[in-house]
């Protein structure tokens, strides 16, 4: 979805949002959201997959699935990896894509190139038995090749939202023949994360206004992300204003400085990657527009790794747990 959108190169413009910020969120600098346990914990024991399966994926496309010996699972986000490995059958897999990143997968063969770009000599390479999947990595061509090829595609669902974690777990379970493990997996993520949101909800003494900025600084690629994005499902689950949304964006955008400023974020959001792409805390001050909100002047920046902030599934809670520390004051 991200390299989908990333080309519409419209700007924002001409929004309506409140000209003051209603919050009270202490200027206390910036801040690195940590995760207190960033690996995947599987479900025990670890599940026996019903075989064959027969699904039909999120394109409606019907697939048989013989063999759950050699897995990938690749997308944008690295959700489907991980959930692969939430599932107990973390052991089948034999690749990752680069935003897979928690410890137990960062050992295994790389199978994209330049970012996000499918390697399909790499993915031949390890001779996958099922292939699971979204729309959000490419070319398509290559995923077309290993469906010609004879290997099983799975395309799941692309949307990366707190509201269709479920969804998507329920999708991997079943192209891998354990429903039973998708349905555990389920209900524990679900509880996990209904506890996240209470306890958000017991200890908020704010209500930021936050903004989240993709930055690439060595290709010159500033985006804002708003409606529809899965960050605004984030901010709103820690209790905080998604100022894009309240401004009426939708999807990713670049950055518009007089919206940017208009907006008035206490809190600015980034991945960890993108702070360190413009030369941390003070190249993101340089950006056009940021010294002039409320989050610039005290410098409220918050990071967190890029394998986990919109990575949903498995870590979905642990990611608020973390954001939520950052944000209101306990986290150093």
């Amino acid at each position: 979805m991200l390299r989908r959108v990333l080309v519409a190169g419209l700007l924002l413009a001409g929004c309506s949002v409140p000209e003051a910020s209603t919050s009270t969120v202490a200027p206390i600098g910036p801040t690195t959201a940590v995760v207190a346990r960033p690996d995947i914990v599987p479900i025990t024991p670890a599940p026996q997959p019903k075989l064959p399966v027969t699904v039909t994926d999120n394109q409606g496309t019907k697939v048989t699935v013989t063999s759950v010996d050699r897995v990938l699972a690749f997308d944008t986000y690295g959700t489907l990896a991980a959930t692969v490995f939430g599932l107990g059958l973390g052991d089948k897999v034999v690749g990752r894509d680069t935003s897979t990143g928690f410890p137990a997968a960062k050992n295994l063969p790389v199978i994209t190139a330049n970012g996000h770009q499918l390697n399909a000599e790499a993915i031949m390479t390890l001779r996958p038995s099922v292939v699971i999947t979204d729309t959000t990595l490419g070319p398509w061509d290559v995923v077309l090749q290993l469906r010609d090829s004879g290997i099983p595609v799975v395309v799941t669902d692309s949307k990366r939202t707190i509201d269709n974690v479920d969804e998507i777990v329920g999708q991997v379970a079943n192209a891998l023949g354990v429903p039973e493990a998708g349905a555990q997996l389920i209900e524990r993520t679900t509880k996990e994360i209904a506890e996240a949101k209470a306890t958000v909800a017991k200890t908020q003494n704010q209500k930021p206004r936050i903004v989240f900025l993709y930055l690439r600084g060595q290709a010159g690629v500033y985006y804002m992300f708003g409606r529809g994005s899965g960050i605004d499902s984030l901010i709103e689950a820690v209790g905080g204003v998604d100022v894009a949304t309240e401004a009426g964006m939708d999807g990713m955008r670049p950055i518009n400085p007089e919206a940017l400023v208009k907006a008035r974020p206490d809190v600015i959001l980034l991945m960890t990657k993108g702070l360190q792409s413009v030369g941390g805390v003070d190249g993101v001050l340089q950006l056009p527009g940021v010294a002039q909100t409320p989050a610039g002047q005290n410098r409220r920046i918050i990071d967190m790794d890029d394998h986990q902030i919109l990575g949903f599934g498995p870590l979905t809670a642990s990611v608020l747990d973390a954001l939520a520390k950052a944000l209101y004051g306990t986290a150093k």
